[in-house]
């Protein structure tokens, strides 16, 4: 027989195997989530327009967005914020966050996990070599038969494959699969926190600041009213009484300026951790709410396209994918396991020819491995899988329905967001009127000074008011955007 025999023999058992193999555990289908044809009920709306009629100067309409069900959120969705300062800061947290390069390297290791995986499909092929010397003792041969001792030397191959005739390596690979595919998920998820990140921190600074402006505007006017109680109080006009109240105004307003500032501070450092930098080392540009330009118009997926788009759907859809592929697996450990073994080389003494034909040797041999006994463990193991497989069902189904509870809660949020702009802008005509007749009646001798300090409280809470109105509205339409998925990592 020719040396190749073995290896024809070898390749042809291994096809036919290949042919008549089939593969055990349930088949993967895309799970038919719920799909209402949108987010929030009907009804909910009615409250937000029987506001707007109430409101008598601006109303809600003035600061109102336009819902676009059906339509495709936009791809780089902190672009319509119109900065280029919050587009720069997204470049720049893409490029160095050290969080999306580790869910970037997981990735790659997980596709390479299926590459090595997918190798078991294959035949395995080894070369093997050896050199030594050998002595028998009598009780090998007898002691009519001596051997001197003798040296040898060998060279060859061996090719080892597994049936998968069961599947149980396909299912093994689909596992893989799936598992790479929950880690992409992983990162696209990564990718959505991190913008959204950098834009609700950007958005908390900017709106930091405005406080900031807001409450030193306070502080300027207490001194200037602290100066005229003193000049009247000079004049005899007014009682040492308003003067300590205007002191203490003063002190007490000022007290408003230290948690703000820690507020900005901690967005700052927060901003600098996410584009991979040490808070010492960076400083963040300052980005105010005016340099930000609110969308109008927001295109929202339906409920049957978010559930394709938002990355914690698919990877929970991934994980489910895995535990069906797991049952076929467990399934496959029931059944015998066939491998067949193949070498070839040639073998010969030092002091022969090692590749003269005459030298050549090869086995082939099938070998089979049932299980008997293993005390129930796997029929536990499988039935392990399946109960694995019932959990991912139950918490995809809860996911989606999750997600669908976020978009609603901010659709939501977004109508109240321009009813209380509204309300806001409203109360702070009104209280800027107020405070300024309250100061000209102070000085025309009419009101006392605590009718001043009043007037201003009420004007300074309109106007914080008004700040924080501002800022959740566009941080209701930045996470909008998030829990509509964004776009996948280019």
């Amino acid at each position: 027989m020719r040396r190749t025999a073995p290896f024809r023999a070898f390749a042809c058992a291994a096809a036919c195997a290949g042919l008549c193999a089939c593969t055990v555990g349930p088949s993967f289908k895309p799970p038919s989530a719920p799909a209402p044809a949108g987010y929030t009920a009907p009804g909910e709306s009615a409250g937000a327009s029987a506001a707007a009629e109430a409101l008598p100067a601006t109303r809600s309409s003035d600061f109102a967005q336009h819902i676009l069900l059906g339509g495709a959120p936009a791809a780089r969705w902190w672009t319509l914020f119109g900065s280029p300062q919050l587009d720069e800061l997204i470049r720049q947290a893409v490029a160095d966050n050290h969080t999306l390069a580790a869910a970037r390297a997981t990735l790659d290791e997980a596709q390479e996990l299926v590459k090595a995986q997918a190798a078991a499909n294959y035949p395995q092929v080894s070369l093997t070599g050896g050199l030594g010397r050998q002595k028998y003792g009598k009780e090998f041969l007898g002691s009519l038969f001596v051997v001197p001792p003798f040296g040898y030397l060998a060279a060859g191959a061996e090719v080892t494959y597994t049936l998968d005739y069961m599947g149980g390596v396909a299912r093994s690979v689909e596992q893989r699969r799936a598992l790479a595919q929950y880690q992409r998920s992983e990162v696209d998820a990564e990718y959505l926190a991190l913008t959204g990140s950098i834009v609700l921190q950007a958005m908390d600074a900017a709106a930091a600041r405005a406080e900031i402006q807001a409450i030193n505007e306070l502080v300027s006017e207490d001194r200037d009213n602290l100066e005229l109680v003193r000049t009247e109080f000079q004049d005899g006009s007014v009682s040492r009484v308003d003067v300590l109240t205007a002191q203490s105004q003063l002190a007490s307003d000022e007290t408003l300026l230290p948690p703000v500032r820690q507020r900005l501070d901690v967005a700052r450092h927060a901003l600098a951790v996410l584009i991979g930098q040490a808070p010492a080392d960076w400083t963040p540009p300052q980005l105010e709410l005016a340099d930000l330009a609110l969308p109008r118009e927001l295109p929202v997926s339906l409920p049957s396209e978010l559930v394709h788009r938002r990355p914690d759907i698919l990877a929970a859809e991934a994980q489910l994918h895995a535990a069906t592929a797991a049952v076929g697996v467990a399934t496959a450990s029931l059944y015998p396991e066939i491998t067949l073994t193949a070498t070839g080389g040639l073998q010969s003494l030092p002091f022969q020819q090692l590749f003269d034909r005459s030298n050549a040797a090869w086995t082939l041999i099938s070998g089979v491995t049932a299980p008997v006994f293993e005390g129930g463990r796997l029929h536990a193991e499988q039935r392990a899988a399946r109960d694995q497989l019932r959990a991912a069902a139950e918490q995809y189904q809860q996911v989606v329905l999750e997600s669908f509870g976020q978009v609603a809660d901010l659709l939501d949020a977004l109508r109240h967001d321009s009813e209380l702009l509204a309300a806001q802008s409203n109360a702070l005509a009104a209280a800027a009127s107020s405070a300024e007749l309250a100061r000209a009646s102070y000085r025309a001798g009419n009101s006392g000074l605590l009718d001043v300090l009043d007037a201003q409280r009420q004007r300074l809470a309109a106007e914080l008011g008004l700040v924080r109105a501002q800022a959740g509205q566009y941080i209701d339409t930045a996470q909008l955007f998030l829990a509509l998925g964004g776009t996948p990592l280019p």
